[in-house]
């Protein structure tokens, strides 16, 4: 099964139920299981600033899904929990972007076209992204890519410690 990183936002209604709702929802895909889920942080918004503040974490996850099949389980995810796409960059009850997979071989899955880019194209500008991928991946690299060297070019203003990965998965991770 392929390892997945997936990033987790929300800036309107109870924030932590909508991220614990997302990852619930991820680890109840079929041949799916979340193994990991990063601690919580706090984020000024960006591009579009007169909105809330987000709560943003990152979850790995395991599958046997291809990248398209995952991108589309997540927008259906993201649906269900009630994301309306009105303008770019505008508040929303949860956003899930899928930032990279590779092989258990550790080799990257890349995709290029106009669905779907693996890795995200701008995951290692955005330190509210990169924060939560070294708390689930211990080894703070995945794909070739090293996030703590990422963080060292971006700023880490605006981005605040919130809670602990465990108030997000209260449930037994699925075996």
């Amino acid at each position: 099964m392929n390892r997945a990183a997936v990033a987790l936002g929300t800036n309107m209604g109870d924030r932590i139920q909508n991220l614990r709702a997302a990852v619930d929802a991820m680890n109840a895909l079929p041949d799916t299981r979340v193994e990991a889920v990063s601690r919580v942080y706090e984020t000024d918004p960006v591009g579009y600033v007169d909105q809330p503040d987000f709560l943003n974490a990152a979850a790995r996850l395991v599958s046997s899904l291809s990248p398209e099949a995952l991108l589309g389980a997540l927008l259906g995810i993201e649906a269900a929990i009630g994301r309306r796409r009105t303008f770019p960059n505008a508040p929303r009850v949860i956003d899930l972007d899928l930032l990279l997979m590779e092989t258990p071989e550790e080799q990257p899955v890349l995709r290029a076209c106009s669905e779907l880019t693996l890795p995200h194209p701008r995951m290692r500008e955005r330190a509210f992204v990169l924060l939560p991928l070294q708390d689930v991946f211990p080894s703070e690299e995945a794909c070739g890519l090293s996030f703590s060297t990422d963080l060292r070019g971006v700023s880490v203003e605006g981005v605040r410690f919130y809670a602990e990965s465990g108030i997000l998965f209260e449930k037994d991770l699925k075996k």
